[in-house]
């Protein structure tokens, strides 16, 4: 088992669900069901998967959180790439984001391997 909360690919990932959540409150109401939502449940899974991960008696499980974690970091960022579609986010919010996503894609990544 490993401590979730030492990883920064972990501790990243809880800046990046608050970033979201602060983020999608100012979408608008009749989203609170749609985009708001998904996009929050997305950036939640990220975090919650890799703490469930750690939280298993292999790497074998460990990875296979980590793959269900970037899967969702995936979703998240084609979210945001919709969101500014739509004019909810600016460009400049999006490339903000999208490169908080992109470096924990990477660190999912690099975790993943170092664990195979």
């Amino acid at each position: 088992m490993h401590n979730f909360r030492e990883l920064n690919v972990w501790q990243k990932s809880r800046i990046l669900y608050k970033d979201i959540y602060l983020l999608s409150k100012r979408f608008p109401k009749e989203e609170i069901f749609g985009v708001t939502s998904q996009m929050r449940r997305c950036a939640h899974s990220i975090a919650s998967n890799i703490a469930e991960g750690c939280g298993r008696n292999t790497n074998k499980e460990l990875c296979r959180f980590l793959d269900i974690a970037n899967g969702s970091a995936f979703e998240l960022e084609s979210d945001l790439i919709l969101c500014q579609d739509i004019e909810f986010i600016s460009e400049d919010e999006l490339t903000i984001l999208e490169d908080k996503v992109k470096e924990i894609q990477r660190m999912i990544y690099s975790l993943k391997k170092s664990k195979e």
